[in-house]
């Protein structure tokens, strides 16, 4: 069966540094495609969706450069400031660079935004209509307080396909389910909304998750979303915190274990495909 992992990244910390990672993590280090390129192969993943990681205007020409140099990067979900006026020259020029055919999405870092209707702006809501004008989708990286003003966007922008990363960051550590799940289920009625199954393990405790922890946050997804509109992300190198990579596809596979072939090759490629237009 095909595999797409729509959701890694990759940083250089001799390029520019990644402000977010603490000192003392693991994480503080070089994580290329020659490093991805091993654990891809010995998993089966066939394409990825390389992800922007910090919201500097460099990263997205660099990260398509990449996706034009490694076989294996199939998209690139990239960075732009939404509020600027020009916004939709700025992605038509991202568009003409080399590999500019492979942005697929933009993304922003909501999740350290204070306004948790930040979406709603209106410079924001102007950006987010050049993007779906330029048919490229929105990735959503929030936290569980956020997803209410993510369903009023996507309600308010039905030409805009929204795609929530890692799930909007579910509180699997405390084990709670709600209000996140509501929440969720408001956001995955809309058409125009897509989940990630990703990013779970490392909202859970890093050193003693198990599978069962994990099954209801990715049931009440593959419910509340269906297969078709649910696809596989490991967060490579984040998911190292509490995982390999091996053991991230593992997991999804196991709580995909229910479905039927069919609805297990949306979720590990058809959604993916479909939705970046790969």
């Amino acid at each position: 069966m095909t595999v797409v992992d729509a959701h890694h990244h990759v940083w250089d910390l001799s390029v520019r540094d990644q402000d977010w990672i603490a000192e003392d993590s693991p994480l503080r280090r070089d994580f290329t495609m020659a490093d991805l390129r091993p654990e891809t192969r010995a998993a089966g993943v066939d394409r990825t969706i390389l992800v922007q990681t910090i919201t500097v205007p460099e990263e997205t020409p660099e990260f398509l450069a990449l996706a034009a140099e490694h076989e294996l990067i199939a998209g690139v979900v990239g960075w732009t400031d939404l509020t600027r006026t020009d916004i939709a020259d700025e992605l038509a020029r991202l568009r003409e660079l080399p590999g500019g055919e492979y942005l697929k999405g933009i993304r922003h870092q909501v999740q350290g935004e204070p306004d948790p209707e930040w979406l709603l702006r209106p410079d924001v809501r102007r950006g987010l209509t050049a993007v779906a004008e330029a048919d490229l989708v929105y990735d959503l990286v929030v936290l569980p307080h956020q997803l209410p003003g993510c369903v009023r966007a996507a309600e308010s922008l039905p030409q805009l396909t929204f795609v929530l990363d890692h799930l909007g960051k579910p509180p699997i550590a405390s084990g709670a389910l709600e209000p996140w799940a509501s929440a969720l289920r408001a956001l995955a009625a809309l058409p125009n909304a897509v989940g990630k199954l990703s990013g779970l393990v490392t909202e859970a405790d890093h050193a003693s998750w198990t599978p069962a922890e994990l099954r209801p946050y990715a049931d009440t997804a593959l419910d509340a979303f269906g297969p078709g509109r649910l696809m596989f992300g490991s967060d490579w190198p984040v998911c190292t915190l509490a995982a390999s990579y091996g053991q991230v596809l593992s997991l999804a596979q196991k709580l995909a274990a229910s479905l039927d072939r069919h609805e297990r090759e949306q979720v590990f490629a058809g959604t993916a495909t479909r939705v970046y237009g790969l």
